[in-house]
């Protein structure tokens, strides 16, 4: 499937390194020629963002694949930038241990594209984020320049977190080649638990009920759509004895909406959405979810469907009003990000409104790739 944004790099060369050196001597030569380079892991994420400006180069990561080190002991591991995120969860799991995401297309997705889009999933409720899990970063800078911050630091680029910033930046400031993780144990027991509250009211206030209690649910969501009532799905871990504590508890509090086990595969709905010709992604305050729900549900789209984590975060399937919608939530403090259009689409930014940060991240841009060799254009305000 062809979607706006990946057209525009049907014909450019491709370069596939085999070592971060060669990616450095690649990357120095496109800066110092004037070409405009694409960083690209498998491609699975590559339309998201605004299409670049200019697009001579591709370079990919998919060479550098290795799982370089990892200290058990210390829970920790370093990966290439081009390593499979499922290949890498296959090497752990004999160890009893994980990296605590659940990216989109886990069994293609890379370690250096989930980073580059800050892809972590619905368990970020529990263990956090991607900022919060990687703890050293290897990128090369547009130069040439191989920079080092956090674990194992060889080089640092003085005044900045280059993990936290790496981290969402689309590859517009360096090209990720490897990173450093802390894992997690994997658990005893897992036990995902459907509810169907009613109404989005209803839906909002026992999300909310449940945030406030000592539950240790690792993640929570809520499932809705145009021809269907809400679902709400909980995912516990531990020993069979917690697990059942944890269950009476909901019960006790969801009542009188009924509470049953249900599949595991309630957690890929996401992916699901994320699969679709136009996807949108927002995040707003917990507290605003129900009204969002309900603007997404009047902005006309009669096969709209939406998925949103206890945290705010929320992804939808639908093409009718995004402009509107986007004034909406950004009106409430929120934010909406158009992944991806139809084809035939009227375009629209990605991104919306950036803010009183645009100043800022141009100038963290300029002091990183100051001949804007990087992604030109794809990122927040044409960055």
């Amino acid at each position: 499937m062809t979607h706006q944004g990946t057209e525009t790099l049907r014909d450019v060369r491709v370069v596939e390194p085999e070592s971060e050196e060669e990616l450095s001597t690649a990357l120095r030569c496109a800066d110092r020629d004037g070409l405009a380079v694409i960083p690209r892991g498998s491609g699975t994420k590559l339309e998201w963002g605004n299409p670049p400006a200019r697009a001579d180069l591709i370079l990919s990561t998919v060479r550098l694949n290795r799982i370089i080190e990892h200290v058990w002991a210390d829970l920790t591991v370093t990966a290439e930038a081009g390593c499979i995120v499922a290949d890498l969860q296959r090497v752990l799991t004999p160890h009893g241990q994980r990296l605590a995401i659940d990216p989109l297309w886990p069994e293609s997705a890379t370690i250096g594209g989930i980073l580059a889009t800050n892809d972590s999933g619905a368990w970020r409720l529990r263990y956090g984020g991607l900022r919060d899990l990687i703890i050293g970063v290897t990128l090369v800078l547009a130069d040439g320049t191989i920079a080092r911050g956090g674990g194992k630091v060889v080089k640092n680029v003085a005044g900045y977190d280059l993990p936290k910033l790496a981290t969402g930046s689309l590859g517009t400031l360096g090209v990720i080649t490897q990173a450093v993780f802390r894992l997690h144990p994997l658990p005893r027991k897992t036990r995902t638990l459907t509810l169907a509250p009613g109404g989005m009211a209803e839906a909002q206030a026992l999300l909310l009920a449940i945030q406030d209690t000592n539950l240790a649910h690792i993640a929570l969501q809520l499932r809705c759509g145009a021809h269907r009532d809400p679902e709400m799905d909980i995912l516990l871990e531990g020993t069979e004895e917690g697990i059942e504590a944890q269950t009476a508890r909901l019960t006790s509090l969801a009542a009188p909406a009924r509470v049953a086990e249900g599949p595991t595969n309630v957690w890929g709905a996401r992916q699901e959405i994320a699969n679709h010709d136009a996807v949108a992604k927002f995040s707003v305050l917990p507290s605003k979810i129900a009204d969002t729900i309900g603007a997404i549900a009047a902005a006309g789209d009669p096969e709209w469907r939406a998925v949103v984590q206890a945290t705010g975060i929320g992804w939808i399937s639908a093409d009718a009003a995004l402009s509107r919608l986007r004034a909406r939530i950004e009106s409430e403090g929120g934010t909406l990000t158009v992944l991806r259009q139809s084809p035939g689409a009227a375009a629209i930014d990605a991104w919306g409104d950036p803010g009183d940060t645009l100043p800022l991240l141009r100038t963290i841009k300029q002091r990183f790739d100051p001949k804007n060799t990087l992604n030109p254009g794809r990122f927040v305000g044409g960055i």
